[in-house]
C-alpha cells in the first residue's frame, strides 16, 4: 500500500503488541488467555514472517498497560526466532503506576528472557518525581550490557514530550473497552472523587497544569494555550477542563516534563542514536535532528559533529539491522543528506510546529536525487525496508 501510494523516505515496520491485543481481545482490562496469546502468537508470526523488523510495545498506554510482563516475553520470542527486535515505550517513565526503575528492569528482563536485542524508544526521565534518575537508569543499563543484554535507546533533543491529553492524564481504568465506555466512566457520579484524585495527581506529575500546552484540538482557539488558560476561559476546575475536552474530540498536548540534565546525560551515552518520535503539533516532527545539531553540538558542544552524524545514520541502521545503509561506501545504498553546517537549523518551534528546517542542500534516497539546491523535486524514492 506504501509503495502504491509513493513514500518519500525509507519506510521499516514493528509489529505493535497493541494492535495485535486489539485485534484478539479488543481494549478489555485483563490479561490474555493462553488462547488468546496464541492467536497474538500467530498474527506475529505472519507479520514478522512479511519483513517486519521486530516487535514493539506502549506497555504505558492502552490496552498495552492491561497485558503482563510474560505476554510480552513470549511474543517477544517470537520475533526474537526472525532476529527481530523489541522495541519498547516503557510501562512508566515516571510515578504512574510501577515507577521509572521497575519499567526499565521490567524491559531489561523482557530481553534476557527472550533473548532479544532491547530498543527503549525516546528515553527519559518524565516528570518532577523523577528528575535526576538518568544516572540510575544508565547504570542499570550499563550494568545489563555488561551481562551480555545487547541494549540501546533512541532520544529527540526536546524538553517537552508529545502525546494525547487522555493519555497523559487520565487513569488507565478509565480508558477500558469502547469509547463509550470510558465517557460514561468519566460522568458516573460515584467515580467522581477517585477520578478528579486520580487526574489531578497525573497533572501534578506532569509539572502542572500550566506545563500541558494544548498542541491540536477542534476547537482551534485553544491550541496554543495551556491547560491551566484554558480552565480559566472555561471558569472550569483544571479537572473538569481535562474532561470536558476528552469528551469533544482529540486532544493532543506538549508536555513539558523533562530536566535539561536529564536530557543532557541520555544524549552523551554512546547507545542513544536520534529519532524525531514525530507527530502533528510538536516541532519534534519536522527539526529534531537539526534541534539536536544546532543545541548539542554547535551550542553545548557535548557531541561531536561525527558523534552526531554517528548516532543519527549508521548506528541507527545496525540496531535496526538493516543492511548496506548507514555509510557512505561503495557498494552501500545512496541514502545521502549534505548539509551546510553553518546553516543546518531548526526553524518549527511550539508556536509553529511544521516550519521545514534550513541548510539541507542535497538529499538522495536509495540513490535517486530528491532536493536539489535546497529545493524539494517532487519525487518519492522511499521503499519498504526490512
Amino acid at each position: 500500500k506504501l509503495k502504491d501510494n509513493g513514500i518519500g523516505t525509507n519506510v521499516a515496520l514493528l509489529v505493535g503488541h497493541g494492535s495485535l491485543r486489539e485485534q484478539v481481545m479488543g481494549r478489555e482490562e485483563r490479561y490474555s488467555t493462553e488462547e488468546e496469546l496464541r492467536q497474538m502468537i500467530t498474527l506475529l508470526d505472519t507479520a514478522m514472517n512479511s519483513g517486519a523488523i521486530g516487535l514493539s510495545t506502549g506497555l504505558y498506554y492502552v490496552p498495552g498497560s492491561y497485558a503482563n510482563t510474560e505476554e510480552v516475553v513470549a511474543l517477544a520470542k517470537v520475533a526474537s526466532q526472525y532476529n527481530g527486535i523489541y522495541d519498547t515505550h516503557l510501562r512508566d517513565e515516571s510515578t504512574f503506576n510501577i515507577g521509572f526503575t521497575a519499567a526499565l528492569e521490567e524491559a531489561i528482563n523482557i530481553a534476557e528472557q527472550a533473548n532479544i536485542h532491547l530498543h527503549l524508544a525516546h528515553i527519559k526521565a518524565l516528570g518532577v518525581d523523577v528528575w535526576g534518575q538518568s544516572d540510575a537508569a544508565i547504570s542499570k543499563i550499563e550494568q545489563a550490557q555488561q551481562q551480555g543484554i545487547s541494549i540501546s535507546a533512541d532520544q529527540y533533543p526536546w524538553l517537552a514530550s508529545g502525546t494525547k491529553l487522555r493519555s497523559a492524564v487520565m487513569p488507565k481504568w478509565v480508558m477500558a473497552d469502547s469509547k463509550q465506555a470510558f465517557y460514561q466512566r468519566l460522568n458516573q457520579a460515584d467515580l467522581t472523587k477517585k477520578l478528579d484524585a486520580e487526574i489531578s495527581e497525573n497533572i501534578r506529575r506532569r509539572g502542572g497544569p500550566d506545563s500541558l500546552y494544548i498542541t491540536e484540538f477542534i476547537d482551534e482557539s485553544l491550541v496554543g494555550l495551556n491547560l491551566l488558560q484554558v480552565s480559566e476561559l472555561k471558569n472550569l476546575s483544571v479537572v473538569e477542563t481535562a474532561k470536558q475536552m476528552v469528551q469533544q474530540g482529540e486532544v493532543r498536548v506538549a508536555s513539558f516534563n523533562m530536566s535539561p540534565k536529564d536530557v543532557d546525560n541520555f544524549m552523551v551515552q554512546p547507545w542513544v542514536v536520534t529519532s524525531s518520535d514525530g507527530t502533528n503539533g510538536h516541532p519534534r516532527k519536522y527539526a529534531s535532528f537539526p534541534k539536536k545539531y544546532q543545541v548539542y553540538v554547535v551550542d553545548k558542544k557535548l557531541l561531536s559533529m561525527a558523534d552526531f552524524i554517528n548516532n543519527s545514520t549508521y548506528q541507527t541502521a545496525k540496531i535496526l539491522g538493516l543492511e548496506n545503509r548507514g555509510l557512505l561506501k561503495e557498494g552501500f545504498i545512496a541514502d545521502i543528506i549534505v548539509f551546510d553546517p553553518q546553516n543546518f537549523a531548526p526553524k518549527a518551534d511550539f508556536n509553529q510546529w511544521n516550519n521545514y528546517s534550513v541548510g539541507i542542500e542535497q538529499v538522495f534516497v536509495n540513490g535517486t536525487p530528491v532536493i536539489k539546491n535546497e529545493e524539494y523535486l517532487g519525487t518519492l524514492a522511499g521503499d519498504f525496508v526490512h
